[in-house]
C-alpha cells in the first residue's frame, strides 16, 4: 500500500470515527432531569474521565518534559509553524462566513509567514500588524444558523457539541498535516503538535485543578459559553443568523 493510500485511509478513518462518535453520543440522551445543554452528562463524564486518565498518564508528563528541555525560542517557532497552517483554513472559513476582512487578513498572514517566515516558524505577519482570527467549521455552521446541539466530550479531542463535532470532521479532513503523503513525517508532526498544544495549556490546567470543585462542569460551562459568545459576536456584527438560542431564555450566556 502506498503512502498516498495510507494518508487517505488515515484521514478517512478519522472522519468516520468522529462521525460515528457524534452520532452515537447524540442518540444516547438521558432523562428529563438532565442539564438541558448537557443531556448526555453520564456518558460525557465517562469519556471525560478516560481523557483525564490519558492526559495524566501520557500527555501531561510528555508535555512537561517537552517544556522543560526545549528552549523557549524553539517552542515559539513550533507554535508559530502550526498556527500558520491554521491561518489558511481560518481564511477559508472567514470566506464561507462572508467575512472578507478576516479572510484577507488570514490569507495575508499565511502568505507572508510562509514566504518570509521560514514556512511560518517566524511570525513576521504579527510584527507587520496583520491580526489573526482563528476560525473553524463549527463556527461557520453556527454563523449560518446551525444550533449547537447537545454538549459532547469526544475521546481524546475533548469538549465539543453536536455542531462542533460535525465541524471537526470537516476540519480534520482538510488538515494539512493529516494530508501529508509521507507517513513518518505526518505522524511526527501530528505528535509534535499534540505535545506542543498540551504544553501551552500546562499552567491553565494546573489552575483548573486548584480552583474548580468539579472540573467537568467548569470545563463544560466554559466551553459552551465561549462558543456561544463567538456566535453572538457574529450576530452583533450583523453577519450571523443565530444558532437557535433566544437571548431572553439563555441564562448562561456571557453577554
Amino acid at each position: 500500500m502506498t503512502s498516498t493510500h495510507l494518508s487517505f485511509a488515515s484521514t478517512a478513518s478519522k472522519g468516520v470515527l468522529l462521525s460515528a462518535t457524534v452520532m452515537l453520543l447524540a442518540g444516547c440522551a438521558t432523562g428529563p432531569d438532565a442539564n438541558p445543554r448537557d443531556p448526555l452528562e453520564p456518558l460525557n463524564r465517562s469519556v471525560y474521565q478516560f481523557n483525564d486518565a490519558v492526559d495524566t498518564a501520557v500527555l501531561k508528563p510528555v508535555a512537561t518534559a517537552y517544556q522543560n528541555v526545549t528552549p523557549s525560542p524553539i517552542r515559539t517557532g513550533v507554535g508559530n509553524f502550526f498556527g500558520n497552517l491554521g491561518d489558511l483554513w481560518s481564511s477559508v472559513n472567514a470566506g464561507l462566513q462572508l467575512r472578507p476582512r478576516e479572510a484577507t487578513e488570514n490569507l495575508m498572514r499565511f502568505s507572508v509567514n510562509t514566504v518570509f517566515g521560514l514556512a511560518g516558524v517566524l511570525d513576521i505577519a504579527t510584527e507587520m500588524g496583520i491580526p489573526r482570527t482563528r476560525l473553524d467549521f463549527g463556527q461557520t455552521l453556527g454563523r449560518w444558523g446551525a444550533p449547537s446541539g447537545a454538549y459532547l466530550v469526544l475521546p481524546i479531542f475533548g469538549s465539543s457539541s453536536v455542531r462542533d463535532g460535525t465541524g471537526l470532521v470537516v476540519d480534520s479532513s482538510v488538515d494539512m498535516v493529516s494530508g501529508l503523503n509521507h507517513v513518518p513525517t505526518r505522524n511526527s508532526l501530528t505528535a509534535l503538535r499534540v505535545v506542543d498544544t498540551r504544553a501551552t495549556y500546562l499552567r491553565a490546567s494546573s489552575l483548573l485543578e486548584d480552583a474548580a470543585l468539579d472540573k467537568y462542569s467548569f470545563t463544560r460551562d466554559l466551553y459552551l459559553n465561549r462558543r456561544q459568545s463567538q456566535i453572538d459576536d457574529l450576530i452583533d456584527k450583523g453577519i450571523g443568523l443565530g444558532d437557535g438560542f433566544e437571548s431572553g431564555k439563555d441564562t448562561n450566556r456571557n453577554d
